[in-house]
């Protein structure tokens, strides 16, 4: 999923520190000193902007100014985005001890404030909305909520209070720590904390069983001496897993963007994943071939905002395990075209899916979900994954990717609506 952000620079650390020079602001990069979030980073990416010479100066600037909290948390970020995961966390850490508040500015007057609450980690920790948010007139705050006491720093006024955190085993605690707080909180709501872990991975996959027209195939968690056993014969995979039989998939737990996700389909071959994938755990689950009549596999992303269907983008591959970017969707015409007719007719999709994406909705009580999915063979939902943090975007070149903006815009609108809608409800006194 592209919740895992896939950059194409690569830029190391110790190239950094070989270019360091003076960094210059201009209208594209702004003043160091201004958060200015993901988006930015993103957007270079896209466009195949290699940013490392951005992380370079942005680092020498930094030694300059060590009490410049969102110069620090901007260096993180682009780190993040370089794949520097352990010097990126390092220098967020330093950024949040400093401060646990920052602010993107709207490009427009601001007409709403959205307060989003997060916690310190790696990108796919948390929403990134503000890749939806860019020239829009909503000011977005972000709150770093603190361990153990996790609104401590004064609250700042907003409007709506978005929670931005993705549900893992590292987060389960700091959204169970949000829910007394938020019980009463003065203003509207996305995404109570409560509702939250039903988007986790196993939870989400048992959640769903049961949907007509709707297939999620359970996860479980399997340790590596379960898999060993497995691996030898000592045990079948039916008897440890109650009924489930090769092809399975496996990845490490507390993983995104298909790393250490493999497609297994003997005991032998169980053997050499171990050889190469060490976890202290695995999910496993069983594997559904959703390829279509001509070879190909084709997986979606919709959204649900508000309990509404929006479709953001559709990858056509030979392979299996689908990305974005390895679908060669930006070199290929006509899988550009394909994806075209999918957003187009996408009214047909959510129409033949409807039971299924209400469903969703109802179960987790998430206000904005992410969904990856396909159609089964014989034409069923089948759903990959669901989170909040999933990353969607309306950066793909115009020139490229010709009616993509127009539907990225009904996001784009439906986001906004949601958070106008619900300050609105709110000033009227009307609950949700």
């Amino acid at each position: 999923m592209l919740k895992s952000f896939h950059f194409s620079n690569a830029a190391r650390c110790g190239d950094i520190t070989l270019h360091l020079t003076t960094f210059t602001p201009t209208p594209e990069h702004p003043p160091a000193t201004a958060f200015i979030g993901l988006a930015p980073f993103l957007r270079m990416s896209i466009a195949g902007i290699d940013f490392s010479l951005q992380a370079a100066e942005m680092l020498d600037l930094a030694q300059l100014h060590p009490d410049d909290p969102e110069l620090w948390l901007n260096l993180s970020t682009i780190l993040l985005c370089l794949n520097e995961q352990e010097l990126g966390l390092q220098i967020q850490a330093r950024a949040l001890e400093m401060q646990r508040v920052y602010r993107i500015a709207p490009k427009q007057p601001r007409r709403l404030t959205l307060l989003m609450l997060m916690v310190p980690g790696e990108l796919s920790a948390n929403v990134p909305i503000d890749c939806l948010l860019e020239n829009s007139d909503i000011e977005l705050i972000y709150y770093y909520i603190s361990p153990g006491t996790p609104l401590t720093a004064p609250i700042p006024e907003h409007d709506v209070l978005l929670v931005g955190i993705s549900a893992a085993d590292s987060t389960f605690e700091a959204l169970a720590q949000l829910e007394s707080p938020l019980a009463n909180w003065p203003r509207p709501i996305i995404n109570p904390p409560e509702h939250v872990p039903q988007s986790e991975r196993q939870t989400a996959s048992l959640l769903m069983q049961g949907v007509p027209g709707l297939v999620m195939c359970p996860v479980q968690r399997i340790a590596p001496d379960t898999l060993r056993a497995i691996a030898t014969g000592t045990v079948e995979l039916a008897t440890a897993t109650q009924g489930v039989n090769f092809p399975i998939i496996l990845r490490p737990v507390g993983t995104h963007g298909g790393h250490g996700l493999e497609r297994i389909e003997s005991a032998e071959a169980v053997h050499g994943y171990l050889g190469r994938v060490q976890a202290e755990e695995y999910f496993l689950a069983r594997f559904v071939d959703y390829s279509k009549a001509d070879g190909l596999f084709r997986k979606a992303r919709v959204f649900l905002i508000d309990g509404t269907p929006y479709a953001c983008h559709m990858a056509t591959s030979e392979n299996w395990m689908i990305h974005y970017l390895n679908a060669r969707m930006y070199e290929d015409p006509q899988r550009r075209a394909e994806e075209a007719r999918f957003l187009d007719d996408f009214p047909a999709f959510a129409a033949r899916h409807g039971a299924a994406l209400k469903a969703i909705a109802e179960r987790t009580g998430l206000d904005y979900l992410g969904i990856d999915c396909a159609e089964t063979r014989d034409g069923e939902l089948l759903v990959f994954e669901i989170d909040p943090a999933m990353v969607i975007h309306a950066m793909d070149l115009e020139s490229v990717f010709p009616n993509k903006q127009y539907h990225m815009q009904k996001v784009k609108n439906a986001l906004r609506d949601l958070l106008m809608r619900r300050a609105a409800d709110h000033a009227r006194g009307i609950t949700t």
